[in-house]
């Protein structure tokens, strides 16, 4: 069998060398250990589906399920949007140009 070139000699060191992170405390959320690390905190959040409605059903969609839907994926829901304008909202953020 091949030695391992020194490159890869290197980083397995380094990486056995290196501090283990701290396990989380247990009332610590997700965002104070990512502000922790030097990360920035976002709104935004991608739930592992994205939605597959139809421009036909974002027109028919009942305002409190568009609200729903926005604030799911972190968008701003305007509070004194009309249901119109929420509808054109989602509509603009989860359909591709060409399902119009």
């Amino acid at each position: 069998m091949g030695s391992l070139g020194p490159s890869v000699v290197r980083s397995l060191q380094q990486h056995k060398a290196a501090p283990a992170s701290k396990p989380a405390a247990a009332g610590e959320s997700q965002q104070q250990q990512q502000q922790q690390r030097g990360g920035s905190s976002s709104s935004f959040r991608m739930p592992v589906h994205y939605p597959r409605y139809k421009k036909a059903e974002y027109e028919a969609m009942a305002e409190w399920r568009v609200d729903c839907l926005l604030r799911e994926y972190g968008l701003p829901v305007p509070a004194d949007g009309d249901l119109d304008a929420k509808r054109r909202f989602a509509m603009g953020a989860f359909l591709w140009p060409d399902q119009y």
